[in-house]
């Protein structure tokens, strides 16, 4: 597993492209003959400079068979500025579904950032039509709009960070601007416009919840035909990355996840302080004293 973190920032051209050669190899086994012409396939590196990618590849070989692709969305929320992390993309090798990657793909990235934030709450959002992740997102998250299963009313902070999404940032997921919104219910309806087109599916090839409610919720609410998405906004928050840590992460996969908050926690506050200690060494724009 390999987390790349804003490559469009600091990667050479010649890496960026080995990365997105590696993504749409995996985009390829998952989509046949189809292609995606938004996100990290559009071509825009901008696109590259505001993403977390999640790499997943085969131990053996080093194929690549899995990864998710984070944007982190601009917004503001009572007067500051706040950035939002979109759920995003993600893509599995057919041959690796039923593997236990979900942990990694849906969950890992997110719980690093929120330790890197100190343990502030992160907002989040999603969009789909497949049942399977509406229900992980409801039950993994906080305070999250819709859920079908607590059927919770709609909060006026979500409906502010929703109506901002929808307004200047659709081709985050690829939403064509002629696509309606329901804010009440926060539905996306004729969704498949704007570059997502060949990830539309029918209810019956959508991956179910294991929670019948769930499944009812999504058969009732979208249009599959039309090409409809729900778009959720939850936190993620203490209570979340407690539920996460036992609920989600395998337990023999514990250590890994301690070893990647350690190195998160050296990397945000334990190496600078000993760098900043340092006066005999050059660092960044910081000289070292001279000695008379």
């Amino acid at each position: 597993m390999r987390i790349v973190e804003r490559p469009g920032l600091w990667m050479a051209p010649e890496q960026l492209a080995a990365l997105i050669g590696q993504l749409r190899t995996i985009a390829s086994r998952t989509l046949g003959a189809k292609d995606l012409q938004y996100g990290i396939f559009s071509g825009d590196r901008e696109r590259l400079e505001v993403s977390f990618i999640t790499l997943v590849t085969d131990k053996r070989t080093g194929a690549p068979i899995a990864f998710n692709a984070l944007p982190v969305i601009p917004l503001e929320l009572d007067g500051r500025s706040v950035e939002l992390v979109h759920l995003g993309l993600v893509m599995v090798d057919p041959d690796q579904r039923s593997k236990g990657l979900s942990w990694v793909l849906y969950g890992l990235t997110c719980f690093l950032l929120f330790i890197r934030n100190q343990c502030r709450p992160i907002w989040v959002s999603n969009v789909t039509q497949v049942p399977a992740i509406v229900g992980m997102v409801t039950e993994t998250f906080s305070e999250v709009y819709p859920d079908p299963e607590r059927n919770t009313p709609r909060k006026f902070r979500q409906l502010v960070l929703v109506r901002q999404i929808m307004r200047a940032h659709r081709h985050v997921f690829g939403v064509g601007e002629e696509a309606d919104f329901d804010e009440q219910n926060f539905i996306i309806t004729n969704s498949y416009t704007g570059g997502s087109d060949n990830l539309k599916k029918t209810f019956e090839a959508a991956q179910k919840h294991r929670r019948a409610i769930i499944n009812d919720y999504c058969q009732a609410n979208l249009d599959y035909d039309r090409g409809d998405d729900v778009i959720q906004i939850g936190k993620l928050d203490l209570a979340a990355a407690r539920r996460y840590l036992t609920e989600m992460v395998p337990k023999g996969a514990l250590g890994l996840v301690g070893i990647a908050v350690t190195m998160a926690l050296l990397q945000r506050a334990v190496l600078p302080v000993i760098q900043w200690l340092d006066a005999d060494r050059e660092f960044g724009r910081l000289r070292p004293r001279s000695r008379s």
